[in-house]
């Protein structure tokens, strides 16, 4: 269920100015969403598998590799904000997104985080940096000062035209076909703004019925409801099959990115 949204967790992430000039402006052709968004996502859900599913090794491998990428991702002399790939606030809000989403997911389709297991939860959340560059001692101590961290970063979201433009296109499957963009464009869109919190919405000045919400939260029930019913090994699969690609690639030479 967590594929769902997806495109809304990338809004989320380059609602942060230099993370969004970063990935609007990035000059690391192969990478790019927007042109090679199956590679794109493949490289991003394999990260993801690496950091969840992997061990030591897997995930030295893999920062290795996303590090030689991030390393070309600088902002010029004509930039609107400074950014830079390697700095590790901006790697500790990616990871904040990626945490808030599993979050969102976890208790949509089960019910409230609540006590030990709510903290458990969010400690192993901090793998979603530590596979990269970020120090474990930056990511926030427990639970409710993740809230304050994320509080604080949320008051300071600021979405340019130019990254409007970027993301919403993404949203709407800008870089599919025709035919896919008219026959499963609308209900991406849809999901992706049901997804975002009314903050995000702001920013990124776009209009939230009372209809789109009954819309939405039918849509996540029936996405909840089949979740319930998959067993676990089904819903790890992608995951799996992810992390022996990855592997794969090493034993071979080939690049993971």
């Amino acid at each position: 269920m967590g594929a769902t949204m997806s495109t809304a967790n990338v809004i989320m992430q380059l609602a942060n100015p230099a993370v969004g000039y970063g990935v609007a402006r990035s000059t690391v052709e192969s990478g790019r969403l927007d042109t090679h968004p199956i590679k794109r996502a493949r490289t991003t859900a394999s990260y993801l598998a690496v950091a969840v599913f992997g061990n030591a090794d897997d995930r030295r491998r893999y920062r290795k590799a996303v590090n030689r990428q991030h390393a070309q991702v600088r902002s010029t002399d004509d930039s609107p904000v400074p950014y830079d790939a390697m700095r590790k606030d901006l790697q500790l809000w990616v990871a904040a997104c990626l945490y808030f989403g599993w979050e969102d997911i976890y208790e949509r389709v089960h019910g409230p985080l609540t006590g030990e297991l709510r903290e458990t939860f969010y400690q192993q959340g901090m793998v979603c940096g530590t596979t990269l560059q970020m120090p474990a001692e930056m990511w926030p101590a427990d639970r409710d000062a993740f809230d304050v961290y994320w509080n604080e970063q949320v008051a300071k979201i600021d979405i340019s035209d130019e990254v409007r433009d970027f993301v919403l296109d993404i949203a709407n499957f800008g870089y599919a076909s025709e035919f896919v963009q008219r026959r499963f464009g609308p209900a991406k869109y849809r999901r992706t703004i049901g997804y975002l919190p009314q903050e995000f919405r702001d920013a990124l000045r776009v209009d939230w019925s009372d209809e789109d919400q009954r819309w939405f939260d039918d849509y996540v029930a029936r996405q909840a409801r089949k979740e319930r019913r998959k067993p676990l090994w089904l819903s790890q699969l992608t995951f799996k099959i992810l992390l022996w690609d990855t592997r794969r690639r090493n034993r071979f030479g080939r690049p993971l990115m």
